[in-house]
């Protein structure tokens, strides 16, 4: 499980560095494991998707990783319509991009993680079963009331991530 999301075709790469407020040198890139271990810690994640016109959008979502697959399921939270924009750019266009960070003003722990993928939605409810389930896990307020929106299986097909000091 945990190679599936390392051997992404992330070949070797040039480790940019810095220097921390110390005067010490720092790597930057977060190394697979380091970037894969935030993202499953992650409570939330920013998609990024891009409709058919080329018009990007951005949505905070809740998710859950299993493998090299992150889930996300549209809820029962209140939403100002049921023709959900990230959905019709998903279909137009399946390249989605996740994105989680850390903010702090203490900018030496400044952190992101990002993956990049393509998405389906399932509304199969045999397919949407097991994720939903999964997102349970993570979120209990999915065990209180169980979403019945479709789900979104994101094939996570690169990640990366930058750490201000490891």
């Amino acid at each position: 499980m945990l190679g599936a999301l390392l051997d992404l075709g992330q070949g070797p790469r040039e480790q940019p560095t810095g220097r921390g407020r110390h005067g010490t040198v720092v790597i930057m890139r977060l190394d697979p494991e380091a970037a894969r271990a935030r993202l499953l810690d992650a409570r939330v994640a920013r998609l990024a998707t891009v409709s058919g016109a080329g018009q990007p959008h951005t949505v905070p979502i809740t998710f859950a990783l299993d493998g090299s697959t992150l889930f996300f399921v549209i809820d029962n939270k209140p939403k100002s319509t049921t023709d959900l924009r990230r959905l019709r750019d998903i279909r137009e266009n399946p390249r989605v991009c996740v994105l989680v960070d850390h903010y702090s003003d203490d900018w030496d722990a400044l952190w992101w993680v990002r993956a990049d993928g393509r998405a389906e939605i399932w509304e199969d409810e045999r397919l949407r079963a097991a994720p939903v389930s999964l997102l349970a896990l993570k979120y209990p307020q999915y065990q209180e009331q169980v979403p019945v929106g479709p789900v979104v299986a994101i094939t996570v097909e690169s990640l990366s991530g930058w750490s201000f000091t490891g």
